[in-house]
């Protein structure tokens, strides 16, 4: 079922027909000749009951809100246009809001690919562009709405490792547009049918779960010094041939290989070492 444009005309202009109803009704009543009265009397009393029954048509439109109507359990159409309107009197009518809306999901306990326990949740912003599958095809589209999105959430952090083992692969961690994208249009289907659509979704809250939050602390934190150790060593091994390089161009010392180890072990500790070194006067000989 899909959205129509119902019956309704502008309601200020037809204020003035119930009025002219009413103001007849009312006259006849009052010029009823006591001796005949039902000439005036019976039709005054069906005008002023006809004005009174066509009020009941008159119903308001605020921007950006819409007004489902039915007749008789029957769809008759959804009115768009603002201010006050008026329809036939037997519609029962029923408002939808057609604003932009938002929500934070609760935060959903899901394993990733990898099958580590993770925290997530996500912020997702919609709204119903089809009154008519909004009120007829769901229930409660709020509720599914908000049901729908927890659950497309869940099926798309299955779908990614919180940290991605190489460069090429997305993870949920590194790879936040992409994810994004990926979590809108799963929501976008699983809504289609509640006639609303999926403006933006995005993560709001990404952690392991508490269990093993400490031990993935841990892992990131030695991967952290892994890679700093292999800039220092690069660095520091750079540096070694830098200055052999120098010493030997230069003329400044001939060096052997048995002092050329030694030299290297010593640049090697200095370059590497966490504190500062103290430096030992060497008096005596390698060979002696």
């Amino acid at each position: 079922m899909n959205e129509r444009k119902g019956f309704s005309i502008a309601g200020i202009p037809f204020t003035g027909v119930c009025l002219a109803l009413a103001a007849i009704g009312a006259w006849l009543l009052v010029s009823a000749d006591a001796a005949q009265p039902a000439p005036h009397v019976i039709p005054g009393i069906l005008l002023l009951v006809l004005a009174g029954f066509l009020l009941k048509g008159f119903f308001q439109v605020a921007p950006n809100e819409a007004q489902v109507m039915q007749l008789f359990g029957r769809y008759a159409g959804s009115v768009r246009e603002e201010g006050l309107r008026w329809t036939n009197p037997f519609y029962s009518k029923r408002r939808v809001s057609l604003r932009v809306r938002n929500f934070e999901s609760g935060r959903l306990k899901v394993n990733d690919n990898d099958g580590n326990p993770i925290e997530i949740a996500a912020v997702v912003v919609w709204q119903v562009v089809d009154t008519a599958e909004a009120v007829f095809r769901v229930e409660d589209y709020e509720n599914f709405v908000h049901i729908q999105s927890e659950s497309a959430l869940r099926q798309m952090a299955q779908s990614y490792p919180y940290d991605a083992h190489d460069d090429g692969q997305p993870s949920l961690r590194s790879h936040g547009e992409v994810i994004n994208n990926h979590l809108r249009d799963e929501i976008q289907a699983r809504l289609e049918q509640a006639g609303v659509q999926v403006i933006e979704a995005r993560i709001s809250h990404l952690a392991y779960a508490q269990e093993i939050a400490q031990a993935m602390l841990q892992r990131q934190q030695a991967g952290a010094i892994i890679a700093a150790r292999t800039r220092i060593v690069e660095g520091a091994v750079s540096m070694v041939e830098m200055a052999l390089d120098q010493l030997s161009r230069r003329g400044v010392v001939e060096l052997d290989e048995e002092r050329k180890a030694a030299m290297v072990s010593n640049l090697l500790v200095v370059l590497c070492g966490e504190r500062g070194t103290q430096p030992v006067v060497n008096t005596g000989t390698l060979y002696g």
